[in-house]
């Protein structure tokens, strides 16, 4: 019986992978934007998982002003049609039904807006296995590690009793900053070398390991 009750997880790139409906979001938005080389398919990838607000300014030399129109063309997109081109990884299901029989208190904490990721919790019936779910709302709650802060106090968890999935660096990052272990899936976004070197406490290759880790 691992020591942790309450069991925090990423949305993108560790239950469902969004990629193709986000791909499609970003160069809609590049190419409204007047942005001439984005770079591959491919190489979008990596903006799958962190605050678009920061990558951006720092991809692009966007201004505060520009990073969020681009956003907001984005949204254009990807609120009509990237939102349900998305598919949830095999053997998340069967993950989160056995972490809740076994009687773990299940939240979400994704940097995606909130009422984007309860959509898509609703549309694969994940929805059923959380107690909580929890995205970003804007300046105030836009990081990972504000993100987790806010879903684990809407529960009373506490950082010693919880353990954050995910796939990306910024998940280890957000999970540091609030001071609870994190768990890295190989099956997401992050390369093995970026989850290696992320700081997380534990690594992950299937849905049946994290089970097992955290069972």
């Amino acid at each position: 019986m691992s020591k942790y009750k309450y069991i925090a997880f990423d949305l993108d790139g560790t239950l469902s992978d969004p990629e193709h409906g986000l791909v499609e979001g970003f160069i809609y938005a590049f190419k409204k934007m007047g942005v001439g080389d984005f770079g591959s398919r491919e190489s979008l990838r990596r903006f799958i998982g962190p605050s678009l607000y920061k990558v951006w300014q720092e991809e692009f030399g966007f201004n505060e002003h520009t990073v969020i129109d681009a956003i907001e063309k984005f949204r254009e997109y990807y609120n009509i049609y990237g939102w349900w081109d998305n598919k949830v990884y095999d053997g998340v299901r069967e993950m989160l039904a056995a972490l809740k029989t076994s009687g773990k208190t299940l939240i979400l904490a994704t940097s995606k807006p909130e009422d984007t990721a309860k959509k898509i919790m609703h549309l694969f019936e994940l929805d059923q296995y959380f107690d909580f779910l929890g995205g970003a709302a804007g300046d105030n709650r836009d990081h990972k590690w504000q993100v987790l802060e806010y879903s684990m106090q809407s529960v009373g968890a506490t950082p010693e009793e919880t353990v954050l999935v995910g796939d990306r660096m910024y998940d280890a990052e957000g999970a540091a900053k609030c001071g609870v272990d994190s768990v890295g899936v190989r099956w997401g976004h992050g390369t093995d070398e970026e989850l290696e070197a992320a700081g997380f406490t534990m690594l992950a290759s299937s849905p049946d390991e994290v089970v097992s880790l955290l069972s």
